[in-house]
């Protein structure tokens, strides 16, 4: 099975990332429902000879959309060729490859949501009937020139599967949601992560990481090779607890796997606008980060968590954020009279 990739260059986090990626659906951690269900999808269009339906991934960044599309390439025996959709500004950009696309390859567009309407219209005939219908000329003379096309599977990922159109949500058969991993299952991909970074960590330390890596593999990934860089500085040959804790003290990252910018977005909540509730445009001026990455990287996590949520009228901090950072609740509506 060949891939394709995008024509820039992969820095080095990236480089990594696609080497700790599993490459089959046995090496996938976590998701066991949706892992179960669609081995059984899997099977079922291998002994049938067809393309597994069209399928939409969505959830939270990082738990593994774009690996999972991969692994569904790879167990079909099929190419794949990724995009994003952003990058589909025409019709014609999208003609291209849909007209060089080989039978039951695997067409994946990540960030589905932001296609462009143009776009996604020229689309459905391709997803429902596999054909395209191409313009010729204008005015008087204009024909439509029908290309059929071969049978392919599109894979879409997205982040934000509210914002999806319903007629494009209708074209796809099969629909998975990605939710965060619980800490065991995080400790189990660091294990492996481990393993093929050849460093050597303690289990106390691999959990650790597990439980601040915010429930996403991609975090934990990440971590563990900030803690490996912190322990070949202080030439320990194996990652500890200690100088586990060490570094993620350092990296700023503390026990419920709060970051830097999710403290600082909660603090702000708190100490600038009393406890909210606040907009999401005039916390992201307030924190320098753009309102789109707060709602789809932040704000999931700090929900799930009970940090802050989310009223008709803005963004509120709970009793639990002020617990956590030990601050005394100022009078108000969420808490009553003290």
């Amino acid at each position: 099975m060949a891939e394709t990739t995008s024509n820039k260059l992969l820095n080095g986090e990236e480089i990594y990332e696609l080497t700790l990626r599993p490459k089959r659906l046995s090496e996938f951690v976590g998701q066991n429902t949706m892992k179960e269900n669609l081995h059984v999808f899997i099977e079922a269009a291998k002994r049938r000879k067809e393309p597994i339906e069209h399928i939409l991934l969505f959830g939270p960044p990082g738990l593994g959309k774009t690996t999972l599309a991969h692994i569904i390439a790879r167990e079909m025996d099929s190419n794949i060729y990724p995009t994003a959709g952003p990058i589909l500004e025409r019709p014609f950009d999208l003609a291209g490859i849909l007209s060089n696309l080989n039978p039951a390859d695997v067409l994946f567009i990540d960030e589905i949501h932001r296609i462009n309407k143009a776009v996604e219209e020229y689309l459905y005939p391709a997803l429902e009937d596999f054909r395209l219908d191409v313009m010729q000329d204008k005015g008087v003379g204009a024909k439509v020139l029908r290309l059929n096309l071969n049978h392919f599977t599109m894979i879409g990922a997205t982040t934000r599967s509210g914002l999806l159109t319903s007629p494009l949500r209708a074209r796809f058969g099969i629909s998975f949601r990605l939710d965060y991993y619980p800490a065991d299952d995080l400790y189990h991909i660091v294990l492996r992560s481990a393993q093929i970074l050849d460093v050597k960590v303690s289990d106390d330390a691999a959990l650790e990481i597990a439980k601040r890596a915010r429930g996403t593999p991609r975090v934990a990934n990440r971590l563990l090779r900030r803690v490996r860089d912190f322990a070949q500085v202080k030439e320990k040959d194996k990652i500890d607890m200690e100088i586990c804790e060490y570094a993620l003290e350092k990296l700023e990252v503390d026990k419920r796997g709060l970051d830097e910018m999710d403290k600082k977005i909660i603090h702000t909540i708190i100490e600038k606008f009393q406890g909210g509730p606040v907009g999401i445009s005039s916390l992201a001026v307030a924190v320098g980060e753009d309102a789109q990455t707060i709602e789809e990287v932040f704000e999931p996590f700090l929900i799930l968590e009970g940090f802050i949520k989310r009223t008709a009228r803005g963004r509120e901090a709970t009793p639990i954020a002020y617990e956590h950072f030990k601050i005394k609740p100022k009078q108000g509506p969420l808490f009553g009279k003290s």
